[in-house]
This record gives structure tokens, sequence and C-alpha cells, in this order.
């Protein structure tokens, strides 16, 4: 800021000492003691005026109301005013009229009114930033208390299922719960890594293999009943993308598509990372019920909507969560997840 009010002052002494010379200009002729005493004589203003950024400073921080501030500024004008002439008028000492008092002491005034007025102007600036530095702050705190509070939610979701799952199954058949049990210990762990790493990004084939394993643990269940086919994208495994992602909407079809029923289904798991913006798809569709809109829109589910909530936390409107369904047509779900530079990955 002082570079620039340093600047200003020069320009204007400038300014104002060829302006003080223009009949001497015109005839070809430059008077340079008169340039620079007429330069110099302006060093005065500029350092007294330089005082008023520690004043409006100090105003500032005792939170003084408008009226206050400009009452302050009147008096330090004059003040400003009569200190930078008196040097002049003792100079010239010999009778002067009026007006040769009144307009240098109004000039000065104003001079200083425009100078106090910048410093304000450039101060309420600085507090505008700051002020919009600290609501970014409060809201990327507010965002990751709430995307801890919606891991929090759904994790023991999860939890809850899966064990619900093993007990099931330990009163058919109690081998199989046992399986299950050391299948659900290695879930566990890849939830706590996430929790303990400080950080909820995974990589796809981090998120896939835990799939495979929730998978593993229903088959146990279900039996005959899961078929799974996978279409993967190879190319689409290290993209970044939030833990626990995938793993609800395969667990939205298990639990409307399978588990209330004895016949056998499908259930497709497809990722596609596109060529050109780097977004993954991330679909899960299964060959169960399905369901009308309305219903779909009424659901109490936690699962989608969970997923749903921490995408636009995370991504805002470059995610997007899609579900198509109708009476006896299936379930589909698809998530898109965009491309996002210096990912941390849990490790």
């Amino acid at each position: 800021m002082w570079r620039i009010y340093i600047a200003a002052w020069l320009a204007y002494g400038i300014f104002i000492s060829f302006a003080d010379q223009l009949d001497n200009l015109a005839a070809g002729q430059l008077d340079t003691t008169r340039y620079v005493l007429t330069l110099a004589s302006l060093l005065p203003s500029a350092v007294l005026l330089a005082l008023a950024w520690p004043l409006t400073g100090a105003m500032e921080r005792r939170g003084y109301r408008l009226p206050r501030i400009i009452g302050i500024h009147i008096v330090a004008a004059f003040a400003f005013s009569i200190v930078s002439q008196t040097p002049f008028w003792m100079a010239f000492s010999v009778a002067k009229p009026v007006s040769w008092y009144v307009w240098p002491l109004l000039y000065h005034v104003m001079t200083y009114l425009l100078g106090a007025g910048i410093f304000h102007m450039i101060r309420a600036g600085e507090a505008a930033h700051r002020q919009a530095l600290a609501m970014k702050d409060a809201q990327n705190l507010l965002i990751a208390s709430e995307l801890s509070a919606l891991r929090n939610k759904l994790n023991p979701h999860f939890l809850f299922n899966t064990l619900h799952s093993i007990i099931a199954l330990t009163q058919r058949n109690p081998a199989a719960a046992e399986t299950a049990l050391f299948q659900f210990s290695d879930m566990l762990r890849y939830v706590l890594d996430t929790e303990r790493s400080g950080s909820d990004r995974v990589t796809l084939d981090a998120e896939l293999d835990f799939v495979r394993d929730y998978l593993e643990l229903e088959q146990l269940r279900l039996g005959e009943r899961l078929h799974v086919e996978w279409d993967l994208d190879e190319e689409a495994g290290d993209h970044p993308l939030p833990a626990l992602s995938l793993q609800p909407l395969v667990e939205n079809s298990i639990k409307h598509a399978f588990n209330p029923h004895s016949r056998p289904g499908v259930l497709q798991i497809r990722t596609r990372r596109d060529p050109g913006t780097g977004a993954l798809t991330m679909t899960v569709r299964d060959t169960g019920p399905g369901a009308d809109p309305a219903s779909i829109a009424a659901s109490s589910g936690l699962g989608l909507r969970t997923i749903e909530r921490r995408l636009q936390l995370d991504y805002g409107s470059r995610a997007a969560l899609c579900v198509q369904s109708a009476p006896d047509e299936g379930f589909c779900v698809s998530v898109t997840i965009p491309a996002v530079r210096e990912e941390i990955y849990a490790s």
C-alpha cells in the first residue's frame, strides 16, 4: 500500500510542478529551482497525511461510530491544513488578501478528507477479506463436522446390518457363521483404518475389495440365490472416492432384492471412468421387484440418503446420485464422482 501511496504523491507532485510553470514552458524555459521547490513543498503534506493511517486503525480497533469518526476527521483535517500551510504563511509575511489563505486551507482540508476516506476504504476491504476467510473456515469446519457425523451414522448402520446377517446365519449353519466372523473382522479393519487415518478417501480398488468381502459374507447366507456379475473398468482402480460409497449401494440391493424373496437374482456391479473428464461412475443394478418413484421418495432408508448428502458436501453439483426403478423391473443406482486432484488416500 505504501508504495502506491508514495507513487501517487510523486505523480501528483510532478503534475503540480509542471502546472506551476506553464507560462515558462510555453516560452521554452524551465525554472529548475522553482520546480524542485514546488515538488519539495508537498513533502510535509505527504508525511502528515500518512499519519491518518494509524489514526483510522485506532478508530477501527476502538469501534467508533460514524458521527464520532467524521468529527475526529474534520478536526484532524483542519489541523493538517494549518500545519501544512504555516511554513508558507510565515515565508510570505507581507499582507495578503483573505482568499490567499482560505482557498489553500480548504484545498488541504479536502486533500486530508480524501486521503482518510481512501484509508478507511482500504481497511474496510481488508476487514471484509478477513471476514470472508473466517466464514470460509467456519463453513469448512461445519462441512467437516457434518461429514464426520454422516460417517458415524453410516458405519454403525453397516455394522448392525452385517452382524444381523451373521446372527441369522448361526441358526442355520454355525460353521459358515464362523467363517463369516473372520470375513467380518477384515471388513471391520477397513472401516477402522479409514477412521484412524483422519481421511475417508480410498481408491476404487480398495472399496471394491471391501465389497467383495461383503458379498462373500452375504453369499454364505444367501447361497445360490445371489449371482454377482462384475463389469469393471481396469483403468479406474486408482480413482479416489469416499470410503463406504459403493458398499451401501450393494447392501441396498441385497436388502430389497434378495432378502425378502427366495428366488435367485442377479446383482451387477459396473464401474467406468470417463476418458474426457476423468469422472468415475459406479452402477449397481439388481433384478429384484423394483419400486415406483413415490415409494423411493418416501423411503426412510439411511444408506442412499447418506451417500447423496456426502457427495453434496464433498463435491457439490459435480457429483450425482441417480436412481432408476419401476415395479417388476429391478433397481439401479448410479453414482458419479468427479476427478479430484491431490486426494489423500486412506492407508
